[in-house]
């Protein structure tokens, strides 16, 4: 399990499309958003630098927690 701070999350659809974009590149990808506490937690085959490029592309600055 991977664990990411992120910035830029506020609401139900930042979760949609994180999920959406990490599940794009790992279909098996279980996503766990926490935007109380500015975390992403991700299990997946996808390296860590694969999942912060992916939610830069979505416009979130993230770094491994």
């Amino acid at each position: 399990m991977h664990v990411f701070k992120v910035t830029g999350m506020s609401c139900s659809h930042c979760v949609r499309a994180i999920t959406t974009a990490l599940q794009a590149l790992d279909a098996a990808a279980q996503v766990e958003v926490d935007l109380e506490a500015g975390e992403v937690r991700v299990e997946s085959q996808l390296s860590s630098a694969e999942v912060v490029a992916a939610l830069a592309e979505e416009g979130f600055a993230a770094q491994p927690a």
